[in-house]
């Protein structure tokens, strides 16, 4: 991994982990690290400290001699490669040593030669069906070496019965949210997410229900905070009520304790895994109506989609959303759970190691 601090991909890593762990595998994990190193070794994989997420070339031979010697040293049977810098390193410190390697494609990568890298390996795992019928169009990928595993929701972490109750008094107490009407739009501070859609709706929701509060939680890059203070100007400008909340580690509380959550990314979202969340702890979810949250909102039922861009029609399904009820625990569970994610990457592994 590049590195280990917030993001769909940076958990989900960690996660599979601490399951391959509890069923045996010895497990460690090469990244520039991050705050969730820590868990990570905490729940039984050993972590190893390599920078594999600079692009700087002029840093990368002596980088990718670190990465061979480590390798060396290791002597696994199977390397699972998940980001594209990563995996041009590991191209190159291969040479010579033995074992297979697996890639996981999360998204819709442009696609050049540099992305081409992902499809390389001995077995490709795509997080969707999206995502398999993207990289055969572009890159002609045997069928037979493809795997779908859709990423697996942690139904221990987001069971609706196992929740910090004292987190959400707390955090409702901090940002002010008792009785309010609560929008949460989650992820790491990105133009890709169009957070400025999600502020332009909220502040349009207010003229019809004063007490509707939103909620941006994720952190910023240093090189995203030029962006990030425009999103604050933006919500100050228009007089949107919209809380900055930065990085939480208590994701699935705040989805609970959420009324709506949004997902309103510009780029397809190569699986969703913050809408399957959602909807584990009976949350609906609007979302832009592309990618891979095609095959998890079922419209109208636990969640709704909205026109890409279109913070009036964003508003209007926010309004609407609420009022729904289901079981999204139980559709998580029979659907895309953490169990059937590590039990099919496994299987993998074994049948190349």
């Amino acid at each position: 991994m590049p590195e280990l601090n917030e993001g769909g991909v940076e958990r989900g890593c960690v996660e599979l982990a601490r399951e391959l762990v509890k069923k045996g595998v010895e497990s460690v994990v090469i990244s520039k690290g991050g705050k969730l190193v820590e868990q990570l070794e905490k729940e039984g994989s050993k972590h190893i400290e390599v920078d594999v997420c600079s692009k700087n070339p002029l840093s990368a031979p002596l980088r990718i001699y670190r990465l061979r010697e480590v390798l060396k040293e290791l002597r696994a049977d199977v390397v699972h490669v998940r980001s594209r810098v990563p995996a041009w390193m590991l191209f190159f410190a291969k040479r010579g040593l033995d074992f297979k390697v697996i890639s996981t494609v999360h998204g819709f990568n442009s696609v050049n030669f540099y992305s081409r890298i992902m499809t390389k390996a001995d077995r490709v795992i795509c997080v969707s069906g999206a995502i398999r019928e993207y990289i055969q169009k572009h890159y002609n990928t045997p069928s037979g070496k493809i795997s779908v595993i859709p990423r697996g929701i942690d139904l221990v972490r987001f069971n609706p019965d196992n929740l910090d109750s004292s987190f959400m008094v707390e955090f409702k107490r901090r940002f002010d949210l008792e009785g309010k009407f609560i929008v949460s739009s989650v992820g790491r501070i990105t133009g890709l997410k169009d957070f400025e859609t999600f502020i332009k709706s909220i502040a349009k929701i207010q003229k019809i229900q004063d007490d509707v509060v939103g909620l941006v939680v994720g952190g910023a890059r240093e090189d995203k905070l030029e962006y990030f203070d425009g999103l604050k100007k933006l919500a100050e400008e228009l007089n949107a009520n919209v809380k900055f909340v930065g990085s939480q580690t208590k994701i699935a509380e705040i989805y609970y304790l959420s009324d709506v959550v949004v997902s309103s990314s510009k780029k397809p979202e190569s699986f969703g895994r913050s809408v399957a969340e959602a909807l584990a702890l009976g949350t609906p979810v609007v979302a832009s109506e592309h990618g891979g949250v095609l095959d998890i909102i079922r419209d109208e039922e636990n969640g709704l989609f909205f026109k890409m861009g279109d913070a009036e029609d964003l508003a209007k399904k926010i309004l609407k959303a609420s009022g729904m009820r289901f079981d999204g625990y139980g559709y998580v569970k029979d659907n895309f759970s953490l169990e059937q994610m590590v039990n099919k990457t496994l299987m993998v592994y074994e049948e190349l190691a």
